[in-house]
């Protein structure tokens, strides 16, 4: 084990040092792993059908201390328990943003199972290696906030006196599963999921360059989806969030798509009837307003990396210093200081530059290309597995920008993989075979720093949540990729029912680059919309953009969801209730949710 410096003087863990409760047993790793496939295949379906994906921790500890309660675990066996389901939750938000690319790019017919695996356990493992490394800078000394990570903490601090809410996740979800039965397709299905209209304001004619010129004018109109889970994450994310999202759904949908119908009149003038016009309406979308919502993507992804160069510059200093000293620790080693052996993660972390080789040179069919894409992963994986542990820190899970960090490392990937003349399928494999480790790299790096400061404040031992970590990424690499396969063979990866934004965008831009087909002027044409947003300091660009590729149904139910806490929390205080007891009521919601 290594010897890191004692912790910072004044703090006090809520489970002494010298503690012999039970910890990292059986019972608490085997519940944690259940909740991680469990929890991990909920957000496989929500990042690839909303975008997003909501953080696992809260609910995992609820259900640790209701599962282990019963059972007499203690609070560091729920600890235990929490930190290895998280894992799941975090491993799937890096795969979905990458894998599905696979498919869209067409590079792959299906979601393969051991090439998924692959990326998925060498990732995650490199993300935990990483951040063994880093662990005492940031966690112990670095004076961050980690404001979800304290959260979390108090809500495990609280249920130690009896009340743990899971009653309120148990009756959700029950409540939820029956209105899944009478609204799917494959059960009774007495509701149907939505509705879709198109309002049509008529047929006029222009002239335009001495020609006359008929258009029709309308648009979609969809009824939210009938999702309790898209619901439950606007509630979750907030008002902010999800208005943001659904004003990126009003432009997409009621401006763009109404503009590209008027911009296609030869084929609007084919589209005699509703059925025709949706179709019409849906393939503008689909294939004009799309292109445009990634090229914005593009540019938002960047504009958010460069709002925040200063954290990243401080993270990836803190990640070096932190190697030049990781060593230097000194004093009685206790309980609260063991890490892994700093030595042997060192030769692991070398070790897996190995397989990592070996993906590559299958994926690429070019050694030398396989080795230069190993060099820039092992690189770009620890510096931004650094990164989004910082933002973490300093601004919680939710606000990791790992979507922007992986866009900046298949950039890098494509422009090598040019540079030396490898194109078409294979450059395209080896350039998201690279984006896919990273960004599950950075994904685990992110959750686990946050489950680190929980473990440190509630007195848990470094060692043994890391190992936990490392058993929780190896059976949830194993395990997550079949829930993620199923979806794609019900939804199909790539439709409206199924969208996943984040991997679009990686596809288009891999195949774009390395492959040269890329419909430039709308991407473009969306880099010039990035821009006007920003300059009207545009609250999230990124999430504008995402609300124009996602289906209108799928943003308008986020939003409902957003307008729902918005509606408790005003009619609180109109009540004339406190700040305390407005926190109560929304963490409740966020356990309904």
């Amino acid at each position: 084990m290594s010897t890191p410096d004692t912790p910072q003087s004044g703090f006090t863990p809520f489970v002494p040092e010298d503690t012999d409760l039970p910890e990292l047993t059986f019972r608490a790793v085997a519940l944690g792993v259940l909740m991680a496939i469990v929890l991990g295949a909920a957000n496989a379906y929500l990042g690839m059908r909303a975008g997003l994906t909501v953080a696992a921790t809260f609910p995992a500890a609820v259900v640790a201390m209701a599962a282990l309660r019963p059972l007499g675990g203690s609070v560091l066996e729920e600890n235990i328990s929490r930190t290895t389901a998280s894992v799941g939750e975090a491993l799937v938000a890096g795969a979905i943003f990458t894998i599905p690319a696979f498919v869209i790019s067409g590079v792959w017919d299906e979601l393969r199972y051991w090439e998924s695996t692959a990326i998925m356990l060498v990732g995650g493992l490199l993300g935990v290696l990483f951040i063994i490394v880093l662990r005492r800078t940031m966690v112990v000394e670095a004076d961050l906030p980690f404001p979800e990570s304290v959260a979390a903490a108090e809500l495990v601090k609280a249920g130690q006196g009896g009340q743990t809410g899971a009653k309120y996740v148990f009756q959700a979800m029950g409540l939820a599963a029956l209105w899944e039965l009478v609204k799917n397709s494959n059960g009774v299905q007495i509701v149907s999921s939505s509705a879709t209209t198109f309002v049509n304001l008529g047929r006029s004619t222009i002239e335009m360059l001495g020609q006359q010129v008929s258009y029709v004018g309308g648009f979609i109109m969809q009824s939210p989806a009938a999702s309790p889970a898209l619901v439950g994450v606007g509630f979750i994310v907030g008002p902010a969030i999800s208005s943001t999202l659904f004003a990126g759904a009003v432009m997409g949908w009621l401006l763009l798509v109404p503009l590209g119908l008027f911009l296609n009149p030869s084929l609007a003038a084919q589209a005699t009837d509703t059925p025709a016009l949706i179709d019409l309406s849906m393939e503008v979308w689909s294939k004009q307003v799309r292109p445009l919502a990634v090229g914005t993507m593009i540019v938002a992804a960047f504009y958010t990396l460069f709002k925040l160069r200063t954290a990243l510059i401080e993270g990836i200093g803190r990640a070096f210093s932190d190697i030049k000293n990781a060593r230097s620790g000194s004093g009685e080693v206790t309980r609260l200081n063991l890490d892994l052996d700093f030595t042997k993660v060192g030769f692991a972390i070398m070790a897996m530059s190995v397989p990592v080789a070996g993906l590559y040179w299958f994926f690429t069919q070019s050694l030398p290309g396989a080795l230069v894409l190993t060099v820039v992963m092992m690189i770009l994986g620890f510096l931004f597995s650094a990164v989004a542990g910082y933002l973490v820190g300093l601004l919680g899970s939710s606000n990791n920008p790992i979507s922007g960090l992986t866009l900046s490392t298949l950039l890098i990937a494509a422009l090598l993989m040019v540079g030396m003349g490898i194109t078409g399928p294979s450059g395209i494999l080896g350039v998201l075979g690279v984006a896919g480790i990273v960004c599950c790299a950075a994904g685990i790096a992110g959750d686990m720093l946050q489950d680190l400061k929980v473990g440190h404040i509630l007195g848990g031992t470094p060692w043994k949540m890391e190992l936990a970590e490392i058993i929780g990424v190896v059976i949830a690499a194993m395990v997550l990729i079949w829930p993620m396969i199923a979806m794609d063979r019900v939804y199909e990866i790539g439709s409206a029912a199924l969208p996943a934004p984040q991997a679009g965008l990686m596809a288009l831009m891999a195949q774009g680059i390395v492959g040269g087909d890329m419909a430039w002027p709308l991407v473009v044409t969306g880099m010039f919309l990035a821009v006007g947003l920003i300059l009207i300091n545009s609250p999230s660009p990124m999430l504008i953009a995402v609300g124009m590729y996602l289906p209108f149904g799928s943003t308008s139910a986020i939003f409902v969801g957003g307008l729902m806490a918005w509606m408790l929390s005003k009619s609180l205080t109109a009540r004339g209730a406190d700040a305390a007891q407005v926190t109560r009521a929304t963490n409740t919601g966020v356990l309904l949710s």
